[in-house]
């Protein structure tokens, strides 16, 4: 009697493990698209934007850079906290970059999308390298994440993220 119930017992097991795993679905694909710019010429204007700040930042033009900054800007940076001074971000700038780090953009990651009544926010990805260390030494790429805002026909940056 008691071998008919524990058989009893391990076909029902078994049974509601096979009805459960037949049930269970396997996620389907990620389907992932080609970044195509709803906006051409909003993508070629931040795109150009992105050039020219980090040509200045590459230079250590704090000038340039200044100016394209808001002066209520936010930097999120994932290992060095938050940053609120424009003054202050200028500042770490000149002390921890100029001549010693240079950001190269990966070829083909910007991504632009408008924001109404504002402007527009950029995604890419980039890589930075440290100019102290040798030539062969990889560099790791980074995302990163720009809120551009457009005040007349001036574009300003207002918040980075940038992660590592």
């Amino acid at each position: 009697m008691r071998t008919i119930s524990l058989r009893k017992t391990f076909v029902l097991l078994v049974s509601a493990m096979l009805i459960s795993c037949s049930t269970f679905q396997q996620p389907k694909e990620i389907s992932t698209k080609e970044y195509v710019p709803d906006n051409l010429e909003l993508y070629n204007e931040i795109v150009a934007m992105d050039t020219e700040f980090f040509d200045a930042y590459n230079r250590c033009d704090l000038e340039k850079q200044g100016a394209i900054y808001d002066e209520d800007i936010e930097f999120f940076h994932d290992q060095g906290g938050v940053m609120t001074s424009k003054q202050g971000i200028l500042d770490a700038t000149e002390k921890n970059i100029c001549g010693k780090v240079t950001r190269h953009l990966v070829p083909g990651s910007i991504e632009v999308y408008p924001i109404k009544d504002f402007g527009a926010i950029e995604f890419g990805e980039h890589t930075f390298k440290n100019n102290q260390e040798s030539a062969d030494t990889p560099s790791q790429i980074g995302k990163f994440v720009i809120f551009w805002k457009k005040q007349d026909s001036n574009w300003k940056i207002t918040k980075v993220v940038s992660l590592h």
